[in-house]
């Protein structure tokens, strides 16, 4: 009698311990993602790759837009601490300023990846890491594909106007140094002007506008920190009378389909790629941070180069 209460004993206690373990294991993982907002054609890919990931990889995501706003973002993060997230991921509207609710996160022990824009911290583990491009490269690829245009016309002097990103991003500040690292060895290329366009095509057009009154027929090349700021400058270069990629050449970033579009129309002349597409990288390195797995500090993407001539060829490929 007293095994037979003893075997149904352990029985008992191995099918609770097995429905623990079955209800742990099914928990699914929990994320607080906060965006910077919806601003261009890649941030929307973006937003949209992150949420098709997580759906599809069973994991639970608390999605805030931050509208641009870092005091949405610092509102949207300490939200999540209070909700107690298994992890938390974000694109920071600018790189400054997040030392105190990352040391929050940080005591709240959960941990916080980057995705697509770095933080300036003065504590590097405020962050597990960071998932996203070079943007430094991304500027010296562009400013390489100028060097080589102007090498066909070695005594041409070009004069060059910028069209930066929002004013304190990782994006803008790296690839306006990428950029100026190469142009900066032929003294015939030089940046006449350079002003936020703040990634919006709206805005780019409005600042491409006053470029063209100031500047007029002076400008050669226009170089956008991202497509969606060209697309929106191409508008003001055709309203001013002039032809875009011609009587201007325009040099963008990020490879969505509205660029390769402008590419085959003959309206842009390049676009360096910056993928959108971090979603499914992002759910994996998460589910590796949580199971307390090494993850490298810095993560970064492959990606390529497209000038207009293979723009027609490699359209159907796009995915974004």
């Amino acid at each position: 009698m007293k095994l037979t209460r003893r075997t149904l004993l352990a029985s008992a206690m191995l099918l609770a311990l097995s429905a623990t373990t079955s209800a742990f294991a099914a928990k699914p993982l929990v994320m607080g993602f906060s965006q910077v907002g919806a601003e261009s054609e890649w941030r929307t890919a973006n937003t949209v790759s992150i949420k098709d990931a997580a759906k599809k990889d069973g994991v639970t995501l608390k999605f805030a837009d931050a509208q641009q706003k870092q005091e949405n973002q610092v509102k949207a993060l300490r939200s999540f601490i209070a909700q107690k997230v298994d992890v938390i991921a974000f694109s920071p509207v600018v790189e400054s300023g997040w030392d105190t609710v990352l040391r929050e996160a940080k005591a709240a022990k959960i941990p916080v990846i980057l995705t697509d824009r770095a933080v300036n911290v003065t504590d590097k583990s405020l962050y597990v890491t960071f998932i996203g491009s070079d943007f430094v490269e991304e500027g010296r690829r562009a400013g390489q594909w100028l060097m080589e245009y102007a090498k066909k016309n070695p005594d041409t002097a070009l004069n060059i106007v910028e069209l930066q990103g929002t004013v304190g991003s990782a994006p803008a500040i790296d690839r306006k140094e990428g950029f100026q690292e190469v142009i900066g060895k032929n003294p015939n290329l030089k940046i006449i002007r350079s002003q936020t366009g703040d990634f919006t095509r709206a805005k780019g057009k409005e600042v491409m506008e006053a470029f063209l009154k100031a500047e007029g027929k002076k400008i050669n090349v226009l170089y956008a920190h991202n497509d969606d700021m060209a697309i929106g400058a191409i508008q003001a270069i055709e309203e001013a009378g002039m032809k875009p990629g011609k009587d201007i050449i325009i040099i963008s970033i990020d490879g969505v389909k509205g660029a390769f579009e402008a590419m085959i129309a003959g309206k842009l002349n390049v676009t360096v790629e910056c993928s959108p597409l971090l979603g499914p990288q992002l759910m994996s390195i998460a589910r590796d941070v949580v199971a307390g797995k090494p993850v490298p500090k810095r993560i970064t993407t492959v990606e390529g180069v497209f000038p207009a001539e293979v723009a027609a060829k490699e359209f159907p490929n796009r995915k974004y």
